[in-house]
């Protein structure tokens, strides 16, 4: 049954992503051929990304109120845990850096001198009055007033809250995983409408600048691939080979499958349960992967950071209005812990892209609409990225920890021993019956 609607979600998502690139496409054409009628159409892609805007404070709400609680989840295991979320958060900044130092150096968005959108900002004529602004005027005002820094500041108060209740909190926080639910499931709904918002905002931007944004965004896509193969090629293999002595690249052969459903769905979620699966045969202890893995799907988002990082500094250099290096610091340690949870959701990025930027720049969101044309085509480079630091993440953790088999390891990886592809479904079955959380943690995003 699991088999057949997976079937049919990477059918749907096939379609749309092929509806995208033909979009982008015909924007394009308009906008060169056409350029007064492509600027007129701008409209339509700035009401796609209100939609968006509109689902940013319940997504921020939902996954870090659960967020909160995995990792008070992980953490009480105790050794794996520990180091599970020290490792998560360091490789965080180790991709937020390299994404920095690349998105600085090549300045894609220079040159297209796009004009900044028509947002009010509150002028902060001091910190004080800045930290006082972030209060929100009562707990329920602060999910409805659009000020992202107040939803932060709730969630997090809802999320320690419900903590510190205990047994008595579990129930609202299954409650809020339902309501997460419904929101990704409302947000799948909007990004239906991705290819009329991106035809909308290609053709604009194309039609008000001609060939330079078509320059741009080649740019920007170019260096944002070039920048997460390097990651995975230099950082991820570095680390594996240095503290495991395990070639990346066997261990990504050995994932193959996984890689093509991946690519198929633009979500790391699709390939969850066969990477758990696969990384208890390849010799890491279940204990090891049932706290990694689904941990890691919601705090390892090294493919996010990157894209996060990098998609900021573009907007910014093409509506001139660049960010100073607090401004990029404060920024992206604002979207690291914003984007916890949403991993694998198709327009969750996007939908963090905007919050960071709503809370920090927020003449700079409206420049989002110039990313949704080519958000798809990064989607998987971010999918796979992720997915290759958590199949790492669990390896090393198994190192650490002295719970990894290194010599079925080598068997596995040069093939003789084989994975059972007929026992993966009734194994993961077992898992989720035995093991409460862990199986629990990526449940939100599936949708």
């Amino acid at each position: 049954m699991s088999t057949v609607e997976g079937r049919t979600r990477r059918d749907r998502t096939h379609y749309l992503y092929i509806a995208v690139v033909i979009a982008v496409i015909l924007g394009i054409i308009v906008g060169i051929a056409f350029p007064k009628t492509g600027v007129a159409l701008k409209p339509i892609g700035d009401g796609f990304v209100n939609l968006i805007k509109m689902m940013i404070s319940p997504i921020i709400f939902c996954t870090l109120v659960l967020g909160v609680g995995s990792i008070r989840q992980a953490a009480r295991v105790g050794k794996v845990g520990g180091l599970a979320i020290g490792y998560f958060i360091a490789m965080s900044f180790v991709a937020l850096t390299i994404g920095l130092i690349v998105g600085n150096i090549l300045h894609p968005g220079d040159g297209l001198n796009l004009q900044p959108g028509h947002v009010q900002v509150k002028a902060q004529e001091n910190t004080t009055q800045f930290i006082l602004g972030i209060i929100p005027t009562s707990l329920f005002s602060g999910l409805t007033s659009g000020e992202v820094l107040e939803t932060l500041l709730v969630s997090l108060l809802v999320g320690f809250a419900l903590q510190a209740l205990g047994e008595k909190g579990k129930p609202v926080l299954r409650g809020i995983g339902h309501l997460q639910r419904l929101v990704f499931k409302i947000l799948s709904m909007i990004m239906w409408l991705a290819p009329v918002g991106a035809f909308g905002a290609i053709a604009a931007v194309v039609g008000a600048t001609g060939w330079t944004a078509l320059t741009s965004l080649l740019v920007i896509m170019l260096g944002f691939y070039i920048t997460c193969v390097l990651f995975i090629a230099v950082v991820l293999s570095g680390l594996l080979w240095t503290v495991s002595r395990i070639n990346l690249f066997s261990l990504m052969r050995y994932l193959a499958r996984e890689y093509l459903l991946i690519f198929s769905t633009s979500s790391s979620e699709s390939a969850l349960p066969r990477l758990i699966a696969k990384m208890e045969h390849v010799g890491v202890s279940r204990p090891v992967v049932g706290i990694t893995v689904p941990t890691g799907y919601s705090f390892n988002l090294d493919g996010t950071m990157i894209y996060l990082t990098m998609a900021s500094l573009f907007i910014a250099d093409a509506m001139n209005a660049p960010l100073s290096f607090g401004e990029q610091i404060t920024l992206l340690l604002f979207m690291m812990i914003a984007s916890k949870g949403a991993a694998g959701v198709s327009g969750a990025g996007l939908a963090t892209l905007q919050g960071g930027l709503a809370s920090h720049r927020p003449e700079l969101v409206d420049g989002t609409s110039i990313i949704v044309g080519i958000d798809r085509f990064m989607s998987e480079a971010r999918a796979l990225t992720n997915f290759t630091g958590n199949a790492v993440a669990t390896v090393l953790l198994g190192t650490w920890t002295k719970e990894f088999d290194r010599e079925k390891a080598q068997r596995v990886l040069s093939g003789e021993d084989p994975f059972d592809e007929s026992t993966l479904v009734d194994e993961h079955e077992v898992r989720e019956d035995g093991e409460d959380q862990p199986a629990k943690t990526p449940e939100p995003v599936k949708s």
